[in-house]
């Protein structure tokens, strides 16, 4: 049975949500049209220079880039409300199905590195504090202090020049071998390179929290009360220490997931990629209005999920944070 101050609650939520959506909308709306560019060039390619001032007036009523830019947003709203999110100008399409046959791309690469990063972030961190101030503790924390600070670009770029140039042993770019879309080796393949400047990228920053809480924990009271009792090191670590520490690390990777998103995006475009963080830049790239709408709204709105879902992973964890909210409803 449903808690009665749970409804309120989503309700709110719901609420905030739409409004920051809509919000979101506004910006980018206003934003994409006032950046120079000609959004003609993305629809009608190079015929756009050979146009005439009569052709292009035709042109761009055709799109409907002539009305007052209030009226073109209060159309699109509209249009959005009923489902019609519109067609891209430089694919010819519905943009819900540009981003349906990208967003897959994505969902591999970063859904396999947000994987891959909290398991081996899991792993380092408490091997780190297993080991605390020891040689292998000392090896990783300055290994993974280099690594994060190496910017993503410049490490896919080199990573590029040495496997694909030099030693051209792994594909540079794409998600697959032309023609091989379901051959899954061949996926794998293109993944290693962008898989791994992720992984790279962001792997020692969420290692180090855990190591640090792990650490914290070690120090506490109730470990100093369980060593008094003959507990063994491993079984305080295992048992205690890190069953205490997983709830804040649940709570991490929520809130993590739109630095994953951002880094995901900016590797892609590197690799050319082609998942929706290619995309986005080609919308933005090419002014294709329809597109980098979806695109934004659809980013902003994880974003914003991921936030909220761990406010309420805090919320649900820290008994502190209920009885706060608690007595202010009360006051």
């Amino acid at each position: 049975m449903l808690n009665h101050s749970f409804l309120p609650y989503i309700i709110k939520k719901i609420f905030v949500l739409s409004a920051s959506l809509l919000l979101l909308s506004l910006a980018v709306f206003y934003i994409s049209r006032l950046a120079p560019g000609d959004p003609l060039v993305s629809y009608y390619g190079d015929r756009v220079e050979k146009m005439t001032p009569d052709e292009r007036i035709w042109a761009e009523d055709q799109l409907g880039l002539r009305d007052p830019l209030h009226t073109q947003y209060i159309r699109w709203l509209s249009n959005a409300l009923h489902g019609d999110l519109g067609i891209s100008y430089k694919y010819k399409t519905d943009v819900i199905d540009v981003v349906r046959s990208r967003i897959q791309n994505t969902l591999l690469l970063g859904g396999l590195g947000f994987l891959l990063i909290f398991t081996l972030a899991l792993l380092l961190g408490t091997v780190c504090a297993w080991f605390e101030d020891r040689f292998i503790d000392r090896l990783i924390c300055r290994a993974g202090v280099i690594t994060s600070c190496i910017p993503e670009f410049w490490l896919a770029l080199m990573l590029i020049l040495i496997f694909s140039v030099w030693l051209k042993v792994l594909p540079s770019s794409g998600a697959y071998t032309f023609g091989h879309e379901q051959d899954i080796s061949s996926r794998i393949v293109h993944l290693i390179l962008p898989m791994t400047v992720v992984v790279m990228s962001h792997l020692w920053y969420y290692a180090y929290m855990i190591r640090s809480q792990l650490v914290e924990e070690i120090r506490a009271d109730y470990v100093l009360l369980a060593k008094s009792k003959g507990l063994s090191k491993k079984r305080i670590l295992f048992r205690h220490c890190l069953r205490n520490a997983l709830p804040a690390y649940l709570s991490i990777m929520a809130v993590s997931v739109p630095h994953i998103l951002g880094g995901t995006y900016i590797i892609e475009t590197v690799f050319s990629y082609p998942g929706l963080g290619t995309l986005s830049y080609e919308s933005a790239r090419f002014k294709d209005y329809n597109l980098l709408m979806v695109l934004c709204l659809l980013s902003g709105a994880l974003v914003m999920i991921c936030g909220m879902a761990a406010q309420i992973m805090n919320e649900w964890i820290d008994p502190r944070l209920r009885a706060q909210q608690a007595d202010q409803k009360q006051a």
